[in-house]
């Protein structure tokens, strides 16, 4: 039992440090830059074409989704590696 609460905190902490204003921003400015050019070399014919059915629009959307989690993920690896640093 006390390796399953141990695990719950570590996931809580790690979302909490997630949801930091900081990392969610970082995340959205990466998404959006990233998304942007990633949707355009992926998706360039059908957009100029104007073949975007629902399925391309999925794709879409899980191509901005992508660069959002790495950065987050990132930040949080970053914040927590610099954490354990600082403790004794």
């Amino acid at each position: 039992m006390p390796e399953q609460q141990h695990q719950s905190s570590v996931v809580g902490q790690w979302l909490a440090l997630a949801a930091r204003p900081s990392v969610v921003k970082r995340g959205l400015t990466y998404a959006v830059i990233v998304g942007a050019i990633l949707i355009t070399i992926n998706h360039y014919d059908a957009l100029i074409k104007g073949s975007v059915d629902g399925e391309r629009l999925f794709k879409m959307g899980l191509t901005v989704i992508v660069p959002y989690l790495v950065s987050t993920f990132s930040s949080v690896g970053a914040m927590r590696q610099a954490a354990k640093a600082e403790s004794p």
